[in-house]
Formats: C-alpha cells, structure tokens, sequence
C-alpha cells in the first residue's frame, strides 16, 4: 500500500484528495495546522469505511516541523510515496496596502512550504527509486492576478519550483507535476457574492465555477502509474478561464 501525504488536508481540495486517495486503496496521511477537529473527523469517517488513513500535525511554513512531521511518518509508516502540496492562504489586497508580515506570510504558506516538504520527501523516494510529487498553483501563478500580487507570485513560484525540481529528479524515478486550479468553489472563495460568482460563470467556457472534486480528480491522474511519463508539466483545471 502506498502513502500519500496530502498538506491541508481537513477541509476544501485537500479533503477531497484525501477521499479519492482513499477509496484507491492509498493509505492517506492528512496533514492539518489548526483545523484538528476537521481533520479527525474526517479521518474517523474514512477509517469507519474502512479505508486508511491517520492525521498529522504540523505547520508546513515551519521547516522544523516539517522535519519532524516526516521523521514521525517514516517511523509510523516508512515514508511518503506521494505528496500532494495543496496548503495554501489567499488574500485579496491593493499591492500597496500589503504589509511585510502578510507579503513573508503568504510566500511561507504558498511556496516555502511546497520547497520544505519537497526536501524532506525527497531522500525516501530517491532511495526507492519512485515517487510522485503534485504542487498545487493557481491560474493566477500563470497569468496574475490584479489585488492579488502576493498570491499571484507565490503561486507563480510553485511553478517554478516544480519544473525546476522535475528536471532535476526523473532519473531517479520521481515525477513533479503541477496543478494550477481555476475559480473553485472553497473556502478561499466564500467571500464571493453571487454576482461576483455570476460574472466568473460568465467569463468561463465551460460557464461552470469548479468544485475540488475536479482538482481532486487531476491530483490522482498524476499520481497514478499510467503518468509516469508526465512530468514538470502544469495542469490547468479551470473550465477554460486560461487557455
């Protein structure tokens, strides 16, 4: 059985990864900061159907407890074959008015924490000659977006990273894919009103705003055997508002 440590996994597109990891027989390790009861409840929902899974804590902006977090899997379960970095903040904001604590906050969160778990991944999967590593962008990563310059460049830095890291690890058996999500319906996107939704609807081919089962769905493309000829590519699920 294969470990998948999905990062922000209580809730949004991290939980429904977690689901659909799952249900294909993964054992699923859901990483959590503060949203411990989320995360325990739908561990215990999983274990009930008699999938596996377990919970973890840890800060993935903290490099010492991402260190930590893998040492604990290695010892629980001997590592993680696939890792899905999918924690990520948002922040709607004139660049102006952004703050140095939110501009170092939000690259911590968005970037930092892809390139720590990536590290403390990689000596295990370079071992076993395998891994699969999935980054979770944005559509703003590839094009900006306005009164998000923060997001936009952290998420364009996951790009980067991914790429980069892709050309770096394939002869030894590790593929690093990218996916960069469209509007998806989420908590990131809750302060949206109805019109705002409208006009997105409206400004996507499909005329559909995404649900994380769309980006849970790629996530588990790209970590199954039959893409193990993709990598350092990014994945748009956006209904068409990038093309």
């Amino acid at each position: 059985m294969k470990n998948v440590l999905i990062t922000g996994a209580s809730r949004g597109i991290g939980a429904e990864c977690a689901g659909m990891f799952a249900r294909k027989g993964y054992h699923v390790i859901i990483n959590y900061n503060s949203s411990q009861t989320a995360a325990d409840d739908l561990c215990r929902k999983l274990t009930g159907n008699g999938l596996s899974a377990e919970t973890i804590k840890a800060d993935v902006s903290n490099p010492e407890q991402v260190r930590d977090m893998f040492h604990n899997i290695e010892m629980l379960c001997g590592g993680v074959d696939v890792l899905v970095n999918n924690a990520g903040i948002a922040q709607t904001k004139l660049f102006t008015d952004i703050t140095d604590d939110e501009w170092n906050r939000m690259i911590s969160v968005n970037l930092s924490s892809a390139f720590y778990c990536c590290r403390s991944a990689l000596p295990y999967m370079i071992r076993q000659k395998y891994g699969r590593i999935i980054n979770i962008s944005s559509m703003w990563g590839q094009v900006g977006g306005s009164c998000e310059v923060h997001y936009s460049a952290a998420k364009a830095g996951v790009i980067g990273l991914t790429k980069a890291l892709a050309m770096e690890e394939g002869l030894s058996g590790i593929t690093v894919n990218c996916i960069a999500p469209g509007v998806i319906k989420t908590d990131m996107t809750s302060h949206l009103t109805d019109e705002d939704l409208s006009e997105l609807k409206n400004e996507t081919p499909t005329g559909t705003i995404g649900t994380p089962s769309d980006i849970a769905r790629a996530v588990l493309f790209l970590a199954d055997e039959g893409s193990s000829f993709i990598t350092g590519q990014v994945l748009g699920v956006n209904g068409g508002f990038t093309v």
